[in-house]
């Protein structure tokens, strides 16, 4: 299963002890592989450095880089299907040329996915997923 996670998500569960840290756990007993950008490896750091420190940021790039179970991904193409906030469309982006299972957002503005029935991208929220990664035990 391939996944793109968005950067609210990352937060929630990289941090031990976190509900979700199952889902990072996972991440590292390869269960599911984390499709990203160059642009999602710099958003991921941006924000984790601003809400905790640059040493977390650059401990978690670190380890999601050397980690097996990444899939980097150079979208080529723009789909531009978000416009409440283009920003995430990064994310969208990612998910459809990796052809990702799911992103995983608690981000409304992914609902307008919703509306397109070509490309479909599957959203799920973190409790979704979750939910899905503690069923692959």
């Amino acid at each position: 299963m391939k996944i793109v996670l968005d950067t609210n998500c990352l937060i929630s569960v990289i941090m031990p002890g976190s509900y979700n840290n199952d889902i990072w756990e996972a991440f590292r007993a390869g269960k599911y592989t984390l499709c990203v950008s160059n642009e999602i490896l710099f958003e991921y750091h941006e924000i984790l450095a601003m809400r905790y420190n640059n040493l977390i940021a650059n401990t978690v790039l670190k380890e999601l880089i050397e980690t097996p179970n990444i899939k980097r991904i150079n979208p080529t193409y723009r789909f531009n299907l978000i416009t409440t906030d283009p920003d995430d469309n990064k994310f969208v982006d990612c998910a459809i040329i990796a052809g990702a299972t799911y992103i995983v957002s608690n981000d409304r503005h992914f609902r307008e996915l919703d509306k397109y029935d070509f490309p479909k991208v599957d959203l799920r929220t973190l409790s979704e997923f979750l939910s899905i990664v503690r069923g692959l035990n």
